[in-house]
């Protein structure tokens, strides 16, 4: 019987980066996270600030990325490793279907455990997003 190698935090922390910048943010999603992953986004955010379990978190990702008309630019910076977690720093500029151009800038906070990623915790400005 083959034991499978679990990915290191940094093994993970590299692999979604390089996924999230060739635009496989669902596959990400399918390969990298935990069943039981819990996404926390702002405090207000329209669509929930607290979401649970892959589907859900797929589904809340395909959403948004479905709302968007045109991805202008992007860019997701290289991860910082300490422990189990790992952050990032994205920006994006991007225009919606319903709501026009908007420049984004956010931290993602992810934390690893047995090689796949349980959390993800977003951090960013509210100020334009009450139209979401």
């Amino acid at each position: 019987m083959e034991t499978q190698v679990k990915m290191t935090t940094q093994e993970v922390a590299n692999k979604w980066q390089s996924m999230c910048q060739q635009g496989q943010n669902l596959e990400c999603i399918n390969e990298l996270y935990a069943d039981t992953i819990v996404s926390k986004e702002m405090p207000g955010v329209p669509y929930g600030e607290v979401m649970s379990g892959k589907e859900n978190v797929y589904n809340k990702s395909k959403e948004w990325l479905d709302s968007v008309e045109e991805f202008h630019s992007g860019e997701i910076s290289e991860p910082i490793v300490a422990g189990n977690h790992f952050t990032s720093k994205m920006t994006f500029d991007v225009t919606f279907k319903d709501r026009g151009r908007q420049q984004m800038e956010e931290v993602a906070v992810f934390e690893v455990k047995d090689g796949k990623i349980v959390n993800e915790q977003f951090f960013y400005d509210m100020e334009g997003m009450e139209n979401m």
